[in-house]
């Protein structure tokens, strides 16, 4: 018997050939197989039986990193023969899933740090189950000439186990060796460069100094410098103009990551996996990492090695934890050329650590947390893109160009979605570049070619306006910001019922009414979407005025709700009498006041109120510390007694990890706890969406009252469960809807999302949470897809909106 079988899903740069190869000849079935465009094409001959378990063990026993979504068979008319061969790969139409970059693998380690071997300290060691994959690839299909490591000719020991089918590098297209792959290279203004060995030596030496060095990674170049070292931090966060937003760190090894952060089961298998993303982790006191890493926050972004050059860099004496954080200049894109870094990164970096081998595709790193056990992705990027989600129902070819904030976009076709990675805020003409190359490049990997555009609502966003210029006479279709929130969640759980609940918590979006939507209740499928209830509209001054001063949106919500500034608050403090008087006279004359429902603006208020942060130097700055308050992380000058002795809080200098007081604190409040969330909800805040004014007034209380700030900010995270958890009964019984989804980047907030599933869970529904895709405007563009790439009319020309 002979038969064609192809098999499509990641299955090339993954040893899927090699592994195809020993499978038939353990079979004794003869034939050949070859990459094409639409995957991997097997053709083999022998008994019947054989060619049967040849078919289901392609699937069933496939390598490691493969992932297999189809095995397609075809009869074929008999030939004989005996060889089983590996042709080269072709090109022609179709379609395959590229891989993402892979961490060092353990058999690479293990060579790696063997001294007998000849890729010993190899900065490049790679095999077919680790290495680049994404960012080198240049074309399908994926062989060596499509990628950025076809400059570099084999050696004839390299060459050998190239063509080895027996060997772990066979075909395994980033093959190198110290004889013929690429190169370190160490660049210090004023200085000879040095390569290799003697560039590492130079690094270290800098390191150690305390200076700051760009070193050049898998997927762009990052800004590294000691942990510990607080005058080495506060420069780089100086030079970057990075306010207090935390950095990421790179713990030398597992060990190191558990004496600066707890870690714990679900949390180190993120950080020792093959996508080796950023964790977040519930930081710990430590030394190796000073207080300007990530100041006022509760948690500390933790990675560990993931390339053979990031362990080169701790394999001498020196810290044993580093800062690792992107380079780029506060709002460009991550620099991935290295003439470009040369120059981009001279007034942030004092020397280079760079290599050969370039990158075509920039690539950030990802960052996750766990929230109940279970993964919740924050930046979808390096490990996970370009691996696409499969949709429950299928979209024509499209293009979905996400949002402004925390950009990605998304190709669709049939029952795919791809979703980019991280391409960032679009506000840089250097990002809207990027965005642009990156778009070109999924579309030649995945061979979609949209049919249409899809956009957000919002008339200014930069993102809209690309599909506008790039339309090319292509219908471009807008989508509330809200609805494709929750479509995202719907679309990455493959959902195909009902309407559901929807939960679209956020800071912005662009609303149907003209106002400032972010506190909504939607009944929602992919076709549409009824606005049940929201929070409250309160007066959003001055823009961006007010979301980057807390203080002025917690006055604002006071007026709102008619409650007195009562000058004992910590937010009125926190003001100047020149600031107070304006900003009453905008709220009283309603002047630049656009109407906001945004959750996001209730925490910042909250957060204010508690004296926990006055000023955002970075995006949910004042929630993320109102969370860490909660979880008994307090940043010093959140007082644990407020009144009028308290002065405004401008900076967050230290961290101080004192439990928060009276047992209140997220861990205490579920860890260990055999109370239901029925009974812990008691204890929370009780308000409703169209009266925050009550919810405002009793905070207000609090504060007077001198009550502990942690037991405030724990109330009101509970009070809001609670009022999810009512909201959904109550539709539930009116309308018969059983199944929640929640979205919008406040659920990134992990004490607020654990609370609300917990609670929702004891009153019988279902609940949809992200984990495949961020819950922030970085996942809007898989939403915009399923909405839109679905609908079956649209105008032809112009836009709909």
């Amino acid at each position: 018997m002979r038969a064609r079988i192809t098999v499509s899903g990641v299955v090339q740069g993954v040893g899927f050939r090699p592994f195809v190869y020993a499978l038939a000849r353990e079979l004794g079935l003869s034939g050949q197989v070859c990459n094409d465009a639409s995957g991997v094409i097997a053709e083999v001959e022998g008994a019947a039986d054989a060619v049967t378990a040849f078919g289901v063990r392609v699937r069933t026993d496939a390598p490691p990193l493969a992932v297999v979504e189809s095995v397609e068979r075809e009869e074929l008319p008999a030939r004989g023969g005996t060889a089983f061969v590996i042709r080269d790969s072709t090109a022609g139409a179709g379609r395959t899933l590229v891989s993402p970059d892979v961490a060092m693998c353990n058999d690479c380690l293990t060579e790696f740090g063997d001294p007998a071997d000849r890729r010993y300290r190899h900065p490049f060691i790679t095999c077919t189950n680790c290495g680049p994959r994404f960012t080198i690839i240049t074309g399908l299909p994926y062989d060596r000439p499509a990628t950025t490591m076809a400059g570099f000719p084999l050696c004839d020991e390299c060459s050998a186990e190239y063509s080895d089918p027996g060997d772990r590098r066979f075909h395994a297209q980033p093959i190198a060796c110290p004889s013929c792959g690429p190169r370190l290279r160490f660049v210090q203004p004023g200085a000879v460069s040095a390569y290799d060995e003697d560039a590492l030596a130079a690094a270290h030496q800098l390191l150690v100094a305390g200076a700051i060095l760009a070193v050049k990674g898998l997927g762009g170049y990052h800004l590294v410098c000691d942990a510990s070292d607080q005058d080495a931090v506060a420069t780089l966060r100086k030079r970057k103009d990075r306010g207090d937003k935390p950095f990421a760190v790179m713990a030398a090894d597992l060990a190191t990551a558990r004496c600066i952060a707890s870690v714990s089961p679900a949390e180190e298998a993120l950080l020792t996996g093959h996508q080796r993303p950023i964790v977040l982790l519930r930081r710990t006191a430590c030394s190796a990492v000073c207080s300007m890493v990530a100041p006022g926050n509760p948690d500390l972004g933790v990675m560990l090695p993931y390339t053979p050059l990031h362990r080169l860099l701790f394999d001498q004496p020196g810290p044993s934890v580093l800062v690792m954080t992107s380079g780029n200049v506060s709002g460009e894109p991550i620099v991935v050329d290295d003439a470009e870094a040369l120059v981009r990164l001279a007034p942030l970096a004092d020397a280079w650590l760079s290599h050969d081998r370039a990158i075509h595709v920039p690539c950030d790193d990802s960052v996750v947390r766990v929230v109940d056990g279970a993964e919740l992705p924050i930046r979808r990027s390096r490990g996970y893109a370009p691996y696409p989600i499969n949709l429950a129902t299928p979209v024509r070819p499209a293009l979905a160009v996400g949002g402004d904030l925390k950009n990605t976009f998304c190709l669709g076709d049939g029952r795919y979605a791809w979703l980019s990675a991280h391409v960032g805020d679009m506000d840089d003409l250097a990002t809207q570049d990027a965005f642009a190359k990156a778009e070109e490049h999924l579309e030649q990997l995945t061979g979609v070619r949209p049919e249409v555009l899809i956009v957000d609502k919002h008339p200014s966003y930069r993102s809209r306006q690309w599909a506008l210029t790039h339309a090319a006479g292509r219908p471009v279709i807008g989508v509330q910001h809200h609805h494709a929130h929750l479509a995202s969640v719907l679309a990455e759980h493959s959902y195909a019922g009902p309407p559901v609940i929807g939960f679209a918590f956020d800071g912005t979006g662009y609303g149907d009414d003209g106002a400032v939507w972010g506190g909504e209740v939607l009944l929602a499928d992919y076709n549409t979407f009824e606005r049940y209830t929201h929070l409250a509209y309160s007066p959003l001054p001055g823009g961006d005025a007010g979301v980057n001063n807390p203080c002025r949106m917690a006055l604002s919500h006071l007026h709102a709700a008619g409650i007195p500034w009562d000058p004992h608050l910590p937010s009125v403090q926190a003001c100047s009498a020149e600031e107070l008087a304006l900003l009453k006279t905008q709220l009283n004359r309603n002047l630049a006041c656009t109407p906001t429902s945004s959750m996001g603006r209730l925490f910042d208020a909250v957060s204010s109120l508690t004296n926990t942060c006055h000023r955002s130097t970075y995006e949910a700055q004042a929630a993320m510390e109102l969370e860490g308050l909660a979880a008994g992380v307090r940043p010093r000058g959140a007082g644990r007694h407020l009144g009028p002795a308290q002065t405004s809080r401008t900076d967050a200098p230290a961290l101080a990890t004192d439990g928060a007081g009276s047992g209140f604190g997220a861990a205490s409040a579920f860890a260990g706890s055999d109370a239901g969330f029925g009974e812990l909800s008691g204890r929370g805040y009780r308000f409703e969406f169209e009266e925050p004014g009550v919810l405002l007034q009793a905070v207000v209380q609090d504060v007077l009252d001198g009550v502990d700030a942690a037991e405030i900010s724990l109330k009101f995270h509970l009070g809001l469960a609670d009022l999810a958890v009512r909201t959904a009964v109550r539709v539930r019984d009116e309308r018969g809807i059983s199944t929640v989804a929640l979205s919008g980047g406040v659920f990134v907030n992990g004490l607020l999302l654990e609370a609300t599933c917990k609670g929702l869970a004891e009153e019988g529904f279902e609940v949809l949470r992200h984990r495949r895709v961020p819950p922030t405007d970085a996942g809007i563009a898989l939403g915009q897809l399923a909405v839109a790439g679905r609908m079956t009319e649209w105008k032809e020309q112009g836009i709909c909106v």
